[in-house]
């Protein structure tokens, strides 16, 4: 895979185009810049394909792109706005149109002048999107949970003379862990991305995941007891949300886009906010989380082993939901629970759901294994 380092001291000829120098490596091919940009942008707008224009439809999907600031979503948004660019430019209309959703995670409000500030100089380079930002309380406002699966008689959002940070604060510390904490912010941000999507007529969400952060998803969603959604999860498709998933940059590494980010015209390198590298973590400390130890393990492996990397995501995007059960949505994180198989209870470890038995519990409701473990620590 891609290689920020230069290839060799001595001068090589890109294997690609037989022309320029080669200063960057795709696998064990050493490739020019520009023919390394060509690789990138193709992966990413074949997997867009499904939504190419075809014959005389004049229908445009609407799709929504969370954009975190990172690496990642940065990219995706720059390859996707070039895309659409070029299909204006060769047929004067596009297959699709964006709407960019930003949630701030961040409590305090100078950190959040900071991302609305940063969010309208992406506004500025990248004019022909709509926007919109919120911060992840609103996801208090959402009648899509059940807010008594997290042990609550009502929705926070009762106690409007709170502030919602506060509230949402206060949720989050009840958490029994840092993994539970993790957790809980991972799920109340997918639910308030589904709700935006929605809202915006939005067919599908198109996210910034690439070959590695999928790879991380998959071990630690495994871990945390909820395999079970990994064909949600990693692969593209419909969701159980009644939305479309889609991974358009899944077929690419994480370093790579890292590369891709200072090459693009012009680069990209200061609007991205970057996370202090993995390695950092210390496996021992309370606050790590089974997210931050997926990361820094596979910041390691996609460095010198990258095939194990897209293998992990290979056979894991191979599983299907299965079909003819009798389900009930998860309170929490809305994924389908088969029938006598929620919570802690539920969930035997066996493989034979006829053995299980269904203790339900009339205070919580219906959860799923993970957000039960989550809970309940």
């Amino acid at each position: 895979m891609a290689n920020p380092e230069i290839a060799d001291e001595n001068y090589v000829i890109c294997k690609k185009c037989n022309e320029n120098k080669a200063d960057l490596q795709i696998r064990s091919e050493h490739v020019c810049q520009k023919c390394f940009c060509n690789y990138v942008t193709t992966k990413t707008v074949k997997r867009m394909e499904s939504y190419k224009v075809r014959g005389a439809s004049k229908t445009t999907k609407k799709l929504l792109l969370p954009l975190s600031f990172g690496t990642s979503s940065a990219c995706l948004l720059y390859l996707l706005d070039q895309q659409i660019k070029s299909q204006y430019d060769r047929m004067k209309r596009a297959s699709y149109e964006l709407h960019v959703a930003h949630i701030d995670l961040y409590l305090d409000s100078a950190d959040r002048k900071e991302s609305a500030d940063l969010l309208e100089k992406y506004k500025v380079r990248f004019p022909r999107h709509s926007y919109s930002s919120v911060g992840l309380e609103d996801a208090l406002l959402l009648n899509t949970i059940e807010w008594s699966s997290l042990g609550l008689e009502k929705p926070p959002t009762i106690d409007s003379e709170r502030p919602g940070t506060e509230q949402l604060q206060e949720l989050i510390g009840a958490m029994p862990s840092a993994t539970s904490k993790a957790d809980i912010i991972s799920t109340l941000l997918t639910q308030l991305l589904v709700d935006i999507a929605k809202k915006n007529d939005c067919e599908g969400i198109v996210f910034g995941d690439t070959t590695t952060r999928l790879a991380e998803r998959t071990l630690t969603e495994t871990a945390k007891g909820r395999g079970f959604s990994l064909p949600w999860q990693i692969s593209d498709g419909m969701s159980p949300y009644g939305i479309g998933f889609n991974y358009p940059v899944r077929d690419l590494l994480k370093k790579e886009l890292v590369v891709f980010s200072s090459l693009a015209s012009p680069s990209l390198t200061n609007w991205i906010i970057s996370q202090e590298p993995a390695s950092h973590i210390s496996a021992s400390s309370k606050l790590t989380t089974i997210d931050d130890l997926m990361i820094q393990y596979f910041e390691t492996v996609e460095e010198n082993y990258p095939s194990i990397v897209a293998n992990v995501v290979r056979t894991s995007s191979k599983l299907k939901p299965l079909n003819g059960e009798e389900t009930s949505s998860c309170g929490l994180c809305g994924l389908p629970v088969s029938e006598g198989m929620d919570g802690i209870f539920g969930w035997g470890g066996d493989q034979n759901p006829d053995s299980r038995v269904r203790k339900g519990n009339e205070n919580y409701g219906i959860l799923c294994y993970g957000c039960s473990r989550s809970i309940n620590g």
